[in-house]
């Protein structure tokens, strides 16, 4: 307190704790991050036909890099290498989403999965492709994204709908039971990382043979 004459000046420092207060308030537990919806379409000669309709999984690492993106600022707390340069671009699949013993029944993706369980090779040749590794590309990028408007929502722009293809020559011999997209910090093709996976889903395996082609519509929800 300063005085002069008779006039009381008091100063009050209401700032010192700001970051203490920051933490303080919790997040509304009935609020949720952002949320997606998988379709995939077995697609030949015949026309389509949908084989799986199921939600995906955002898990916190996908989550962590992606609010690095938005802000424009690395966070120098994730051990993972992971760039707010990074955004998501990329597909990958694998053979892990099932227990061995029953192909049909998947196993939950949880918040913490860093990577898919098993990851399947796409193909050998495809320079579109990135993510090469022991003479296989790992990653397929997407064919599209459209965005659409929610309709429960005012029809307000905030659908992100991705299209990518696992083609006739992508991932045969493998049975397929879980996919997932991930954030770099480019599409090109051949592109070799970092990669961080953003969502994951499970489902029924696929067998995946080169009578076949795979395309994924996968819906993001923010």
């Amino acid at each position: 307190m300063e005085k002069k004459g008779d006039v009381e000046v008091h100063i009050e420092d209401h700032y010192g704790d700001l970051s203490d207060n920051v933490t303080s308030k919790k997040r509304n537990p009935n609020k949720r991050g952002p949320s997606g919806f998988v379709e995939i379409y077995d697609v030949d000669e015949n026309g389509d036909k949908q084989l799986v309709g199921k939600h995906n999984l955002v898990v916190y690492r996908g989550r962590e890099v992606v609010a690095c993106h938005m802000l424009g600022k690395d966070n120098t707390s994730l051990s993972s290498g992971a760039s707010s340069a990074e955004y998501i671009c990329w597909l990958g699949v694998g053979s892990g989403g099932v227990s061995s013993g029953d192909p049909l029944e998947p196993i939950a993706p949880q918040n913490d999965d860093l990577n898919l369980v098993s990851e399947i090779p796409m193909n050998s040749a495809d320079a579109h492709c990135g993510d090469y590794r022991g003479g296989f590309y790992y990653k397929r990028p997407f064919d599209s994204v459209q965005y659409d408007p929610d309709y429960d929502n005012n029809d307000a722009w905030l659908v992100a709908r991705i299209m990518s293809t696992v083609s006739i020559f992508d991932a045969n011999g493998y049975n397929i039971s879980e996919a997932g997209l991930f954030t770099a910090v480019s599409n090109a093709g051949q592109h070799s990382g970092h990669f961080t996976l953003f969502a994951r889903v499970t489902f029924p395996a696929i067998v995946k043979t080169s009578a076949r082609q795979l395309v994924f519509v996968w819906y993001l929800y923010f």
